[in-house]
């Protein structure tokens, strides 16, 4: 019975009848070494399940190959979707990937910022949330690199978003093109440039197509109310006092859901009397009836960029760029 007694990488050199350097190049990859060296070092390595002692390789390269992702809340389909392209992307680069759920707290977000920076990560995603960056977090020197998140004043850190403007405006210029007129937006009241941004896309396609822009037609959720039952709850309102309008600009797809069946409910058909775009691009627009018409944000994309832009100032380069901007697509559906 072979022992239990852990193996080193000086065993498996000597049992494998080459040097120390060499298993070490077979571990990692890189370097060179005949075929034959490869499969006779990878065959003691099995038979005496020998693993790398990170925490021994962490120490000597100053690196503990960890990454922390900050997301708001998992649970929301566009963060979930741009979190596992992350982790896939890490995991193919040699890395594992901490997620940390604040649950859009900032105290919890705060909290683990403290927690990431303990651990050495050896960089930091941050996925939307608050748009301010602990002080101590930029000073340490971890990189980081922003998602769907403009750092307030900090103009060195490098932060990827789809064009949340364009997307805004293409959103309400559909619905004009489609003959609305009164078009109302529903939004979050928290001022985060995703919001505004798209908020801007609206009121310019407005005033570009010499419509008013009228109060009333801004509506803003509270920032605790839930994306589906806090804007079913408004337009519903909307719908029994009779307000007047013909088409809705949902920032992000549930919203748009949450109007869709309030309308449905008050017996206001959909796309004949009212109109609505969303925005995301999730499921839940794909598959309600009838389906919702929205502006496509490019996750996978988007998470590339970013891990990329962090692989680069975590090899000590540079950025070229501190802002990247992807493209939004509409897809047009049944709501339109």
């Amino acid at each position: 019975m072979r022992s239990k007694k852990k193996v080193s990488i000086k065993d498996i050199a000597r049992l494998s009848g080459v040097s120390v350097a060499t298993v070490s190049r077979v571990i990692n990859h890189n370097g060179r070494f005949s075929e034959e060296t490869r499969e006779r070092v990878e065959a003691v390595i099995r038979e005496y399940q020998y693993t790398t002692d990170m925490t021994g390789k962490s120490l000597r390269e100053k690196k503990t190959h960890t990454i922390g992702v900050i997301v708001p809340d998992i649970t929301n389909e566009l963060f979930a979707a741009i979190v596992l392209e992350l982790e896939k992307y890490f995991f193919d680069q040699g890395y594992s990937v901490l997620i940390c759920n604040t649950n859009e707290e900032d105290k919890k977000e705060a909290a683990y910022f403290k927690i990431l920076e303990s651990k050495a990560v050896d960089g930091i995603i941050c996925i939307s949330g608050s748009e301010d960056l602990p002080e101590h977090i930029v000073k340490s020197g971890i990189p980081i690199v922003c998602i769907d998140r403009k750092p307030k004043g900090k103009s060195d850190v490098v932060y990827v978003e789809s064009d949340h403007y364009l997307g805004g405006y293409i959103a309400t210029e559909a619905l004009i093109k489609k003959g609305c007129r009164k078009i109302l937006i529903l939004s979050k009241q928290k001022a985060l440039s995703v919001n505004t941004q798209r908020l801007s896309g609206y009121l310019d396609a407005l005033r570009d197509y010499g419509l008013p822009v009228l109060p009333e037609h801004i509506v803003g959720l509270l920032d605790d109310d839930s994306n589906f039952q806090g804007a079913k709850d408004r337009i519903f309102y909307m719908a029994k006092k009779n307000l007047s309008f013909d088409g809705i600009f949902a920032t992000n797809d549930w919203r748009a859901y949450g109007a869709l069946v309030a309308l449905q409910q008050n017996h206001i058909a959909v796309p004949e009397q009212v109109k609505i775009v969303g925005f995301d691009g999730s499921s839940v627009s794909e598959y309600c009836y009838p389906a919702i018409t929205t502006i496509q944000q490019n996750k996978k994309e988007l998470a590339l960029r970013a891990a990329q832009a962090l692989l680069e100032q975590m090899a000590g380069k540079a950025a070229e760029e501190h802002r990247i901007v992807l493209p939004v697509a509409l897809v047009e559906r049944g709501t339109t």
